[in-house]
């Protein structure tokens, strides 16, 4: 008989909350048997689990829910696996260029700070020394009693 997994277990071994696989299921990304009154009670199959591993993979590679759905489905149908890895090489060029144009974003942002932290502490420093006690004869002097 194949492993079956509850929505527990599987929330447990992954470390995500029951909420979150709904989600997922809600998503097309899962299919679990229902079992129980109403249909209530998930049973997941072995297939489940390796579709929420690949999911969580993808999750962490930055792909969108959609795009790691597309990719996970591929393996599902009987298309040829050469058709497979450029579709899957595709949707990783694509996210590739993605996340290049957001670290070249963030470097813009990051020199940005930088310079606005050099302003700032230039005006902090002429702040300091412009109320910093005197040294001439004027401050110096004590004030004249009346």
């Amino acid at each position: 008989m194949p492993q079956t997994y509850s929505i527990s277990d599987l929330a447990r071994e992954f470390d995500l909350t029951t909420r979150a696989i709904r989600f997922y299921e809600d998503m097309g990304l899962l299919q679990p048997e229902r079992s129980g009154p109403g249909g209530r009670t998930r049973i997941y199959s072995g297939r489940d689990r390796a579709r929420l591993k690949l999911t969580l993979r993808a999750k962490r590679l930055g792909l969108s829910l959609t795009d790691a759905k597309d990719v996970i489905d591929m393996y599902d149908s009987p298309r040829d696996t050469a058709a497979q890895m450029e579709k899957f090489l595709q949707v990783l060029a694509h996210h590739q260029q993605q996340l290049e144009a957001q670290m070249t974003d963030l470097q813009a942002n990051m020199d940005e700070l930088k310079v606005h932290q050099r302003e700032a502490r230039a005006l902090l420093a002429k702040s300091l020394r412009k109320n910093s006690p005197k040294s001439d004869s004027a401050a110096a002097k004590p004030a004249a009693s009346v």
